[in-house]
């Protein structure tokens, strides 16, 4: 396998919007109220040229696979920021894609100078989950900040070790 992971790109945006909204759709998760409807998600690249966000995309062989990003969500606590866009294609998945994405933004978090990183799921999406706490993120009991993803009805959040 020949996958490589680099910064999101414009052309990008298309693939990467297929593999999210096709994942919500698989695993029938709630499309109201989450990034399955943002025009955001038909628009990853300009998204990510906020200040303090970063996005990494996972190719093999030209085909995009995946992504996942770092974003400083507005109303999280100094120093924490979300952990946002973590989709892949089902080919892509139970391969070690989406750990080696997830532990590049947890690299690129900390240079960036982020101690905490937040996230919010669902329990359709109970493998990933399983992975998030693997990775050292803890159950919350409330949403924090404003995401606007009222959908949501999992949040964690992990210490980043410098």
């Amino acid at each position: 396998m020949s996958v490589i992971l680099r910064n999101i790109e414009t052309r990008d945006n298309e693939a990467l919007a297929k593999i999210v909204r096709n994942a919500f759709i698989e695993f029938n998760v709630p499309q109201e109220g989450t990034i399955f409807t943002e025009p955001e998600t038909d628009n990853l690249y300009q998204l990510f040229q906020f200040p303090g966000s970063t996005c990494f995309v996972a190719e093999e062989d030209g085909i995009v696979l995946g992504c996942c990003g770092i974003f400083p969500t507005d109303g999280l606590p100094d120093g924490c920021a979300e952990l946002v866009k973590f989709y892949l294609s089902t080919a892509a998945r139970g391969k070690g894609i989406g750990r080696l994405l997830m532990e590049t933004c947890f690299d690129a978090a900390a240079k960036i100078g982020y101690t905490q990183l937040y996230l919010e799921s669902f329990p359709e999406l109970s493998k990933a989950v399983s992975m998030y706490e693997k990775a050292g993120f803890n159950m919350l009991p409330e949403q924090l900040g404003n995401s606007g993803h009222f959908a949501t009805t999992i949040w964690m959040l992990k210490d980043l070790v410098h």
